[in-house]
């Protein structure tokens, strides 16, 4: 572990009136309490999320019987809707949403991480469009503090800028930095509100930013301070490494907030290394999944086991769902995609969190912290999919989990399961969990929410090409960001799914309670007809078998592609350089942005596609890769998009690589050298950027 070295604070009047009520031996475990303006606050301590001035399904009724003493709201979304002056005039949160106890309000920073191609960033702040109306909002420190001040929360949060937690130190860097002018700005806008305010330490995952954060910020009047920056890419010793070396450098009498974590296994750790208080949508959000957090482990209710089970879901537990439910109910509502389900195990899974707190600060206060670690670890790791309550056939015997050339295996770490191809070896999705996967590396970081907005251009529809269909996750993840949003403000969206064998898709239906992303009507008609469509007509799913080299020119034109077909050992066909130049002339005649996003960041995959004429830029992380990759067709025009794209480093870099030719590919070698470096992304500092799809000429 990272050790940080304990620094003397001259510590400033908090608004909080922390107070210290024991520390653990042999761990940085540490019970506390302050006051707020609405309440008293005793830590360890979970803040269920209310983005909208909501936690989803749950009135605050709810929300006090199942515990819950803080809630988080999201500054970012409030300004956009309903907007500031409806808490000036209705007199802030807790009259708006009737809700007497203390609201922490997240400044905005998250949009700023998690929109990367929608906002533009300057020293002034970060500019939005908005997806209710389309106008631009600037979401400054003044202004989001303003909003914070009219919302009325007891801890507002200064506005930084946090980064992925893979960027390379001079980026991470010059994102502290200003976190620590903004920082000093959000000060000031407060003036003289009683109303608390918490300063951010930055530097994702560079000890040297992280000792130079906090010794800045703790030099400021922050009544406490939060831990950013993690849980946004990197793994998970490095989450736990950078939070205990984080706390470390905090003062001990102000309160320690680990921004956006996480699950129960992740809260007993960081309150291992420290940390006081949590958020994070979890609970609620796995609960729309019939995922449940019990004393008997993680159950996934979906699972036909559950279907003619009258057990409780937890016997232990005393809330309302256990109480009146069986799991046989739950179930049903789950399958069903009934709102109930939903309800009654979020109610649930949000009992559960306030009672493992409840459990962690009375081991703390009673000096047991330890033992309770211990053992509370072997529940919270325990899963129905690792100790199913019935006999598992073994894999050679149970023929539902082979078609094919293909078959299903669990993870190492028991927590999904993947398909494999029996004859190269390969997976799908070896290391993370797939939907997860297809939602970070895909639908997130293509920005594919905020695109769907019609009120953000003038486009009525968007078309997505999911290439290498496999498992159908990128699709289903896809029709799950589409039926998140609102009907009246969406676009039509075309999905165009390339795939050369479906029995991958098959065997997951086969086996669908292993497969939950597939709990919808969608794929098996896709799979039956070649095509599906909503009820209303506004999401159309396609479904092209064959091989994609010979199928791709009878789609509707793309806007976006995920390009994730098996790696160049096994489908080596649709990386070979000379495809991308006739991929590249193919999409390029359409004369509209389209960006491609893949998993790949292999240097020659890279080298190939700028051969091609595609410019090509750096994407987020994804399990043990360090970066992904994204390609535009024509000159990109947004700053963040710009603001991607390798750079003269990454040529200097490719010119010493013993990957800077294709393997096993004819090509002039000169050529392709001079043709790459001469690519006009590496100029572009030198160019104003106009937007437009001029051909780049081709070797």
């Amino acid at each position: 572990m990272l050790v940080g070295q304990t620094k003397t604070f001259d510590y400033f009047m908090s608004r909080l009136s922390f107070q210290l009520d024991a520390e653990c031996t042999g761990s940085n475990a540490r019970a506390s309490t302050f006051t707020t303006l609405h309440g008293t606050v005793n830590t360890p301590i979970f803040m269920p999320v209310g983005t909208q001035a909501t936690v989803r399904t749950l009135n605050v009724d709810t929300l006090h019987h199942v515990g819950a003493n803080v809630l988080l709201a999201n500054t970012y979304h409030l300004l956009i809707r309903p907007g500031i002056e409806v808490f000036q005039k209705l007199g802030g949160i807790h009259k708006f949403m009737n809700w007497n106890k203390p609201v922490l309000t997240d400044s905005g920073g998250f949009q700023i991480f998690s929109l990367p191609n929608a906002r533009q960033m300057s020293e002034e702040g970060a500019i939005f469009r908005s997806y209710v109306d389309g106008q631009n909002i600037l979401l400054s420190p003044e202004i989001s503090i303003n909003m914070q001040k009219a919302i009325g929360s007891d801890i507002m949060m200064v506005l930084d800028e946090c980064v992925p937690s893979t960027v390379d130190h001079s980026r991470a860097k010059e994102a502290m930095l200003i976190t620590h002018r903004w920082a000093k700005r959000s000060l000031k806008a407060r003036g003289e509100s009683p109303q608390s305010m918490f300063g951010i330490v930055q530097g994702a995952c560079f000890p040297d930013l992280r000792k130079e954060s906090a010794k800045v910020l703790t030099e400021l009047p922050f009544d406490g301070y939060a831990i950013g920056g993690l849980a946004v890419g990197e793994t998970k010793e490095e989450r736990n490494d950078f939070c205990e070396l984080s706390a470390s450098l905090l003062p001990k009498n102000l309160p320690r907030y680990l921004m956006g974590v996480g699950t129960p296994l992740d809260l007993l750790e960081a309150v291992h290394r420290g940390v006081d208080m949590f958020d994070c949508t979890i609970p609620v959000e796995l609960a729309q999944r019939g995922v449940a957090f019990t004393s008997f482990g993680k159950l996934q209710i979906h699972r036909g086991i559950y279907k003619f089970s009258s057990e409780n879901l937890d016997s232990n537990c005393k809330c309302r769902c256990c109480r009146h439910y069986s799991r046989a109910y739950l179930h049903h509502l789950i399958k069903s995609n009934e709102i109930l389900g939903w309800q009654l195990i979020a109610e649930h899974n949000l009992t559960y969190y306030h009672t493992l707190m409840q459990s962690i600060r009375d081991s703390i206060l009673a000096g047991t912290f330890l033992n309770f670690y211990n053992k509370k670890k072997e529940e919270v790791l325990r899963s129905d999919n690792v100790n199913p309550p019935f006999t598992v056939k073994s894999p050679k015997r149970d023929k539902r989990r082979f078609l094919g050339d293909y078959e299903v295996i669990e993870s190492l770490d028991h927590k999904f399961y993947s398909i494999r191809q029996i004859s190269s070896g390969e997976v799908m999705h070896s290391v993370n969990d797939p939907m997860l996967e297809a939602k970070t590396l895909y639908v997130n970081q293509s920005n594919l929410s905020e695109r769907l907005d019609k009120n953000l251009d003038d486009n009525d529809s968007l078309v997505v090409w999911d290439v290498g269909l496999g498992a159908a996750t990128n699709s289903m993840a896809i029709i799950n960001s589409f039926e998140d949003i609102s009907p009246i403000t969406r676009k039509s969206l075309v999905i165009e799914s390339f795939e050369i064998d479906l029995q991958p898709l098959k065997l997951c239906l086969r086996n669908h309670g292993k497969f939950p992303h597939l709990f919808h009507k969608a794929p098996i008609e896709c799979v039956t007809k070649g095509y599906w469509e909503n009820e209303d007509g506004t999401l159309s799913w396609f479904i092209r078998e064959g091989d994609f080299l010979e199928t791709y020119t009878t789609a509707n034109a793309p806007d976006i592609i995920f390009y994730d077909p098996f790696s160049y050992k096994t489908n080596h066909k649709l990386w070979n350089p000379d495809w991308f130049v006739s991929f590249h002339n193919y999409l390029i005649q359409f004369q509209k942005p389209i960006s491609l996003y893949t998993y790949s960041a292999s240097t020659s995959i890279r080298a190939s596609l700028l051969n091609a004429g595609f410019f090509v830029g750096k994407g987020i992380g994804s399990g043990p890769k360090l970066e992904t990759t994204i390609a535009y067709v024509g000159k990109p025009a947004k700053p963040a998009e710009v603001q991607s794209l390798l750079g003269k480093e990454w040529l200097n870099r490719w010119q010493r690589s013993d990957a800077k030719y294709p393997i096993e590919v004819e090509i002039n070698k000169n050529e392709w050298e001079t043709h790459i470096m001469s690519h006009p992304q590496f100029h572009l500092k030198d160019e104003p950027i106009t937007g437009s799809f001029d051909s780049y000429p081709l070797v």
